[in-house]
């Protein structure tokens, strides 16, 4: 998905645009992790940008898309541009030590 997404349209409300964009988002997502995953593949990852234009946009992590649209909705921007693409993720063993340290901070 690489799409600019408007969040004043003339006639419908601010806040549920903004909503309906999240939805959109979510949708998007849900409908690509239910694609069946090749040989060998743990997951469905994505890759993201993020910008008011596409011009401007970054690469972002997933789980702070929602913050980042929160954003620019409170700062009153007219517009967002939003670039998820799906990869094929793998998952990766933790190091040894990681279980115990986390065991010692609880």
């Amino acid at each position: 998905m690489k799409k600019t997404f408007k969040l004043n349209i003339e006639g419908k409300n601010r806040d549920r645009v903004l909503e309906a964009t999240k939805h959109e988002i979510r949708k998007y997502v849900k409908r690509q992790r239910r694609v069946p995953l090749p040989e060998g593949v743990d997951f469905w990852d994505f890759d993201c940008k993020f910008g008011t234009t596409e011009e401007n946009a970054v690469v972002i992590h997933f789980a702070t898309i929602t913050e980042l649209i929160d954003a620019v909705a409170k700062e009153g921007g007219e517009q967002f541009y939003l670039e998820l693409l799906a990869k094929t993720g793998h998952r990766t063993a933790r190091p040894a030590g990681a279980g115990e340290a986390e065991q010692d901070l609880s």
